[in-house]
């Protein structure tokens, strides 16, 4: 497996901390010492002028403080944040804001490896409660990496696991939503890598409480053909990232994804879904999450 990028690192410490914050409690996400303004910069919509209903990802601001982001967060229009775990609940919920997206498990450990069905399967359980708890939606899982499983094998694997988590979710009325990412630049050996096989497990699962979480960074690196994918799999969709691409980094003409175009296939399909950003900002980061909630309000 290839080292993975600085970012990458902070993501997987996230879904670490995230999952563990269900368990002990503990502060997730690190906030720094910068501070943020409580509102988009000038001239900027809000994303409730939208169809969209937008959030942002915890980890791509780990100099912000959460309490800051949040505030950065509900001037923009915002619905919530992404990728936190239960300790933070309490500063979202001061500013009126959701978890989009629940912490559980590990993203190189998951299910696709009988190994590490145990702990995947509490991580998820005690994410689904927590979550519940709240009134909220989603909680994410990942496959895993391969470690010499073959897909076939691996799906069953999957299939097996998800067999004793969906019912949990079905009764706590969360959806569970395994991450599509990209094994080819950032996460090598990871198995659900392409929408193909992750649309064929959420068919063999067969509820709607477990769908997918369409990355579309990630998916436009391993397959492309974005638009096209989400309005012919949108069902099983349950989520959606966004990232520029290559790069992932701003949502502006220095990547090669249409978001404009992409947001409004989203919102053609009139599923109830949340669409949070989750880029690298190399500038200065509200400035460039204000960009991109207004690039993405159709």
């Amino acid at each position: 497996m290839t080292r993975p990028s600085a970012s990458e690192s902070s993501r997987r410490e996230l879904f670490r901390g995230a999952a563990a914050t269900v368990a002990a409690g503990v502060v997730l996400g690190g906030a720094g010492a910068a501070s943020a303004s409580a509102s988009a910069p000038a001239g900027k919509r809000s994303a409730a002028e939208g169809r969209l209903k937008q959030s942002v990802c915890r980890w791509c601001y780990g100099k912000i403080s959460l309490d800051d982001l949040c505030s950065a967060a509900v001037g923009m229009g915002l619905v919530g944040i992404d990728l936190l775990g239960p300790a933070d609940f309490e500063t979202l919920k001061k500013h009126g804001l959701v978890c989009t997206m629940v912490g559980s498990g590990k993203l190189t450990d998951g299910l696709c490896d009988p190994q590490f069905h145990k702990a995947s399967i509490e991580s998820a359980a005690a994410a689904i409660e927590a979550t519940s708890k709240e009134g909220w939606k989603n909680v994410i899982c990942f496959s895993g990496n391969r470690r010499g499983i073959d897909d076939k094998v691996g799906m069953d694997n999957c299939v097996k696991a998800l067999k004793e988590i969906v019912p949990i979710a079905e009764k706590a009325n969360v959806i569970l939503n395994m991450e599509l990412l990209n094994s080819k630049v950032d996460h090598a050996d990871y198995m659900c890598d392409n929408s193909k096989w992750g649309v064929e497990l959420v068919k063999r699962v067969g509820s709607d409480n477990f769908k997918l979480l369409y990355d579309i960074y990630h998916m436009q690196i391993m397959e492309g053909d974005v638009i096209r994918t989400i309005e012919r799999d949108h069902a099983a969709f349950g989520h959606y990232h966004t990232g520029g691409n290559p790069g992932r980094n701003e949502l502006d003409d220095t990547q090669e994804l249409n978001y404009k175009a992409i947001a409004r296939a989203i919102a053609d399909t009139n599923d109830d879904v949340f669409f949070a950003h989750e880029f690298i900002p190399t500038r200065d980061p509200l400035t460039s999450l204000a960009e991109a909630v207004d690039l993405c309000i159709v």
